[in-house]
């Protein structure tokens, strides 16, 4: 079949003509759409979930490359701990405070020139204890599953005096280092000592915490205003380099906070 000139003009003008009357009969058209019903449902996702045989081929040499490195051994922990273990403070809260002061200190020397003088963590923050026998990379990330960063934070006497009070009215076992507080029967603040000093309302203290706990977390108004130093260092990264480079750990409750009897 031959197509002359002027049998494709007339298709391309019909073409036209179809395109522009489609275009006018779908643009003119409005729907007023409303929402009928909304409804949802819970789906748990526990063992009774079926496993989809081509994803879990798909995932499976990642997930043993993600299981091996987890599975490493980092540590040795000779006894378990948790943070319910005793009131006030914890091994596992007096070690991750001193993890902290260990990773944190040189980091922050050498960009400032200043020294750490308190630690201060959140009970809450400790998601999980520590097993007797081998640490692990996992055991790490469950114990500090969250992505908070270290921070120190150059306050004032009174708002040291502020911190003091927080931790005497919470009686938890916040971790704490380079701080000493002692509370009467009645549980009303006896004694609190910095670095074995009691608090100047004239100093100004460097105290380590993280960017939540900086920014009010746990109600920890006490930091408002205070200027401080970012160590672009996450809390768990810092646990995992103390992990590596300690063969054993040691950790003990004492008095750095305590009631007395």
């Amino acid at each position: 079949m031959i197509c002359t000139r002027s049998t494709k003009m007339q298709r391309v003008v019909v073409g036209l003509a179809f395109a522009k009357a489609l275009l006018l009969t779908t643009s003119c058209k409005t729907n007023d759409y409303q929402l009928a019903q909304v409804s949802g449902a819970q789906i748990q996702i526990d063992s009774s979930v079926q496993d989809v045989a081509t994803i879990s081929t798909f995932i499976a040499p990642y997930k043993a490359k993600v299981d091996k490195e987890m599975n490493e051994p980092l540590s040795y922990n000779p006894s378990a701990m948790s943070k319910s273990d005793f009131p006030y403070n914890t091994p596992i809260g007096n070690l991750l405070a001193a993890m902290m002061r260990e990773q944190a200190t040189g980091v922050y020397k050498q960009r400032t020139g200043k020294n750490i003088d308190v630690v201060l963590l959140n009970h809450g923050g400790i998601r999980a204890g520590l097993p007797a026998g081998a640490i692990t990379m996992r055991n790490a990330f469950e114990v500090m599953p969250f992505e908070n960063e270290l921070m120190v934070a150059s306050i004032t006497g009174s708002q040291m005096q502020e911190l003091v009070d927080y931790m005497a009215a919470s009686s938890k076992a916040h971790p704490i280092d380079g701080l000493q507080i002692i509370l009467n029967k009645d549980k009303t603040l006896k004694t609190a000592l910095v670095q074995g000093k009691p608090i100047n309302t004239a100093a100004t203290y460097e105290v380590l915490t993280n960017d939540y706990l900086y920014n009010g977390g746990d109600s920890m108004n006490f930091f408002a205003g205070a200027p401080a130093t970012a160590l672009d260092y996450k809390i768990r990264n810092a646990v995992i380099d103390y992990l590596r480079k300690t063969d054993t750990l040691r950790a003990s409750r004492d008095q750095r906070y305590y009631i007395e009897n």
